[in-house]
């Protein structure tokens, strides 16, 4: 991609075509953090390493000391010194300076293929300017709006909105260096062209193994003598999972359903407060983190899944719960939509109205076992045209210097 607005160098860099890569992937976030954009960055890493490349990863130290390398099954982890963020439970900061110092040497020491970044801030501008600087492939991934950083900002609407263009300009400069950009969903892309300025973005999908979630020959899970409503993910500001416990407050009687929410965050005292407030202490289970057996139990063993976020680019744990067969209620906001057909597979409902989640999840809940199998296995069809397959071939392809429209092509 050349963009003479952001200055592309003249020359595009050599790919290498054939043989295995070594591949180097940089992220500020990567387990053992626990959002969409660090598994993502795992399963990648996982799945190349399968097909026989050598992956490096760039991504923030979790706890507080110097810089060090990391080595993982996936990956060769190289941690730069990060700094707790103040207004943030588990977001790190990594200096410009080191972070620039960390990636420079990574890359003059193992002289990757590739590179492909995954944000345009600290560890990604860093990586960005440093493998321009070198004339190596450049491939650019954004996994989060910049507005979703506002609930953890401590600044008026006024100030946040300029920090939002300023941000939406940087990912437009950094990113616009690449020779593919690329971002979960189509809506994420459209976005993308108009604020960041990008001329060409592709709609690429994390990917999801479908295959994993699905109930296995023989296997059975044991279900609770009540429904179960499931939520999974970080317990952060733009979950609204209040929204979702106000709905399932609204549900009386003998057989009213439970939530079971998986997943930590800073907002949990909150909830759990308001759980207390609404007398919901017997029918709100906090499971806190779990291990990928039990998430995975906790899939199949639900009635439904609900996701309450609004700024989901994608939502990798409504993929998980759609490939468990299990019907969705989703908010009606970002890349949410195109996971849900009403009444096909779930619902939408209207964002932070608990009362129209409530009706949403009531209609399911009404539905006889049949009719539930039926909206599973419509949700489970839709998982798999998000194939972790095919999301690896076409990152592979990228890597050897595939253009955005021999990736079209090939989906």
């Amino acid at each position: 991609m050349k963009n003479s607005a952001h200055q592309i160098q003249p020359e595009q860099p050599e790919f290498k075509r054939e043989g295995p890569l070594r591949i180097l992937i940089a992220c500020d976030t990567y387990p053992p953090d626990v959002n969409g954009a660090a598994v993502f960055c795992f399963r990648l890493a996982t799945a190349l390493s399968k097909r026989g490349h050598e992956v490096h990863i760039v991504a923030a130290r979790t706890d507080n000391g110097p810089s060090y390398v990391e080595h993982r099954p996936e990956a060769t982890v190289h941690r730069v010194q990060s700094h707790k963020a103040p207004t943030h439970e588990t977001y790190r900061l990594c200096m410009p300076r080191t972070a620039t110092k960390v990636i420079a040497g990574v890359l003059d020491s193992i002289k990757p293929d590739v590179v492909h970044i995954q944000c345009h801030y600290m560890i990604g501008k860093a990586a960005q300017e440093q493998t321009v600087k070198r004339g190596i492939p450049l491939i650019a991934t954004n996994h989060f709006m910049p507005e979703n950083l506002e609930p953890f900002l401590p600044f008026p609407q006024w100030f946040l909105n300029i920090v939002s263009r300023n941000s939406w300009r940087d990912m437009g400069k950094i990113m616009g260096h690449a020779n593919v950009v690329t971002t979960p969903t189509q809506l994420a892309a459209d976005e993308m062209a108009k604020r960041a300025k990008l001329p060409e973005v592709l709609a690429l999908s994390n990917g999801i193994d479908s295959q994993h979630y699905e109930l296995r020959r023989g296997e059975a899970i044991e279900h609770p003598d009540y429904p179960v409503i499931l939520f999974s993910g970080r317990l952060a500001v733009e979950k609204n999972v209040d929204v979702l416990i106000r709905a399932v407050a609204r549900f009386r009687g003998e057989n009213a359903p439970h939530l079971h929410i998986v997943g930590a965050g800073e907002q949990r005292p909150k909830l759990e407060a308001l759980v207390n407030e609404l007398g919901l202490a017997d029918r709100v289970h906090f499971l806190g983190f779990v291990d990928d057996g039990e998430l995975r139990r906790q899939y199949l063993l639900a009635d439904i899944f609900c996701q309450p976020g609004t700024a989901e680019l994608q939502s990798l744990v409504t993929l998980e719960a759609l490939s468990a067969s299990k019907p969705v209620v989703l908010a009606n906001a970002l890349a949410l939509p195109h996971l849900a057909d009403d009444g096909v597979n779930g619902y939408l409902f209207t964002p932070g109205d608990d009362a129209d989640l409530a009706a949403k999840l009531k209609l399911i809940l009404d539905l006889t076992p049949e009719e539930r199998r039926a909206m599973g296995v419509a949700g489970h069809r839709k998982a798999l045209q998000h194939a972790q397959g095919r999301t690896i071939d076409a990152f592979e392809a990228l890597y050897r210097g595939a253009s955005a429209d021999d990736i079209r092509a090939m989906n």
